[in-house]
């Protein structure tokens, strides 16, 4: 008998994702958008673009935040081999090797792998763009803050610390001193004092979980009609949400563009309608600018009590329309999916897809993964509708599903069984009950009274 080649779990879904890709011409649309970046003779053997791009969304599918393990993954399973289209003998691609091409390959390119990825879920109508949420999240930087520089003549934290320990009268200072010194110092952290010398795009930045670390912002833009995520922007971790709200926009609008000429697909709106987004991103200003290019906007309004509007009519207006849009059925309505359907991706990109910290410096770097990682989300989305599931995590863990849906519906229908036996028991008794006191009245009214008389001195 011929020896069978073992198969893991996860290559069902693998060899259908990889027929969705190969059904839409994945590889020759990359090869086209990167024939510029490639010799035609000269230099060492290049990864070609399907197999890095491949790479990428093994990131997203297996949870890897790094290149060197995507690419210690790929050596190590057969399934992600045959994703990838190598044959056994020859060698995986190497960390630094998938690098090496994304420094090479330019952000538009990677933009562009998410755009048609877009249009993929647009021709299977999970994109209609009328009505987008936004929100955004903190990222947490590849640089530590006792890395830290002034920005005025490049002195160390530490240095500087302890030239204002000996200002103080600390003649050699210890470490707990120095700590205790900062400790009292008020805004100790200011990001137009100090930088990171390796990595300046990154802001210090308190963390949702209350911690300070050196961050990036990351805003999404999401289809609130499908959960298509459609544009993923980043910014210094301390930029304000009513400043990167416009450029999250016109990123959406830019890339339905993209996808409605591209696809073809009539349901997908010229632009968006609609704008959802959370009280941090209320503000006269962007009310206004958003109303004035021809969107509603749905933002929750925080409390801010009474407010004046001398000489403001057109933020009032702006306010005001807002506020009777938030307070009506549909407002509420989209408010509420907004916290589904915005925090799913982030859960499913940044927990699940481990790109909470990221690995690689600089915006550009960090946008390239960022892309191809949230096409990745769309993907999985696009899997989710076809197949039923949308990661190989998920399909490894249908069985146990299975099985534990099994369990839980035998031990349901036990319960049902014997609430139905003591009914049914019960029922009988009662009816037995009502027939023998039918039976006993009608012989007592039967009898004659010399006959009653005797049995009820009888006790019969």
């Amino acid at each position: 008998m011929p020896h069978q080649q073992m198969r893991s779990a996860g290559h069902p879904f693998y060899a259908a994702l990889e027929r969705t890709l190969t059904t839409e011409s994945f590889d020759a649309f990359v090869e086209a958008e990167c024939a510029r970046f490639y010799a035609a003779r000269q230099g060492r053997p290049s990864l070609a673009p399907g197999v890095y791009f491949r790479c990428l969304l093994v990131g997203y599918f297996e949870g890897l935040d790094s290149e060197r393990g995507i690419a210690w993954r790929v050596a190590d399973s057969l399934s992600l081999r045959a994703f990838l289209g190598l044959a056994l003998p020859e060698p995986p691609p190497d960390h630094s090797t998938i690098s090496r091409t994304r420094r090479l390959l330019d952000l538009e390119t990677h933009r562009a792998v998410f755009t048609w990825i877009l249009g993929v879920l647009a021709r299977a109508g999970l994109v209609k763009g009328e009505t987008v949420g936004v929100d955004a999240t903190t990222l947490e930087a590849n640089a530590a803050l006792r890395s830290i520089v002034r920005r005025v003549d490049g002195q160390t934290y530490e240095a500087y610390l302890r030239e204002l320990a000996t200002a103080s009268g600390i003649a050699t200072p210890t470490r707990a001193d120095l700590a205790k010194l900062d400790r009292r110092r008020p805004k100790k952290g200011s990001n137009d004092d100090w930088t990171h010398p390796d990595e300046p795009d990154a802001h210090i930045t308190k963390m949702k979980d209350g911690r300070t670390h050196l961050a990036h912002k990351q805003e999404q833009a999401v289809d609130l009609d499908t959960g298509a995520v459609l544009a993923v922007t980043l910014a210094a971790g301390t930029a304000h949400d009513t400043h990167t709200l416009a450029a999250t926009v016109s990123e959406a609008n830019a890339a339905l563009a993209v996808v409605r000429a591209q696809s073809g697909a009539a349901a997908v709106a010229a632009q968006v309608v609609n704008a959802v987004a959370d009280k941090g991103y209320h503000s006269n200003a962007m009310l206004v600018g958003l109303a004035a290019v021809g969107m509603r906007t749905y933002i929750a309004e925080p409390e801010r009590g009474r407010r004046c509007w001398a000489g403001k009519t057109a933020e009032r207006d702006a306010v005001y329309a807002n506020r009777r849009r938030i307070r009506g059925a549909y407002g509420k309505a989209l408010l509420r999916s907004r916290g589904e359907l915005l925090e799913r991706p982030f859960a499913h990109a940044l927990e699940t897809g481990a790109m909470r910290r990221t690995h690689l410096r600089r915006h550009a770097n960090i946008l390239k993964r960022l892309w191809v990682h949230f096409g990745g989300v769309n993907l999985g989305l696009f899997m989710r509708t076809r197949y039923g599931v949308g990661t190989p995590r998920g399909l490894q863990g249908r069985p146990a599903l299975l099985a534990a849906l099994g369990a839980a519906l035998a031990r349901v229908t036990d319960v049902l069984i014997a609430a139905w036996h003591r009914r049914h028991a019960s029922g009988a008794h009662l009816r037995w009950r009502r027939r023998t006191e039918t039976w006993a009245v009608a012989r007592w009214s039967s009898a004659t009274p010399v006959s009653r008389i005797a049995a009820s001195a009888t006790g019969c």
